[in-house]
């Protein structure tokens, strides 16, 4: 199980080393009880770099199959092409 705590970010200023006692920390603004976001222990960081980088890659996919769905066009058309060469493969 993950150790966690959710702090105000002068706490964490007061006392950095409040970093090595948690596997995470939410960062919370502490007036309107909002999170501002989170703070990851070293020995998570690569996997969350990894999830982020493929949460992204699957968005483009998607959106790129949206496109595809309204025009289609052959598979790897829109690889690192221009626009005017984009257009100029679409049948009209």
């Amino acid at each position: 199980m993950t150790a966690s705590v959710k702090i105000g970010i002068r706490e964490l200023v007061k006392d950095t080393s409040i970093l090595d006692k948690y596997d995470y920390i939410e960062i919370e603004d502490k007036k309107t009880h909002k999170s501002k976001g989170i703070f990851v222990s070293g020995k998570y960081a690569k996997d969350i770099e990894k999830f982020l980088e493929e949460k992204e890659k699957k968005g483009i996919q998607e959106k790129l199959d949206a496109i595809n769905n309204i025009v289609p066009l052959p598979a790897g058309t829109l690889v690192n092409q221009s626009i005017q060469s984009i257009k100029a493969n679409i049948e009209i």
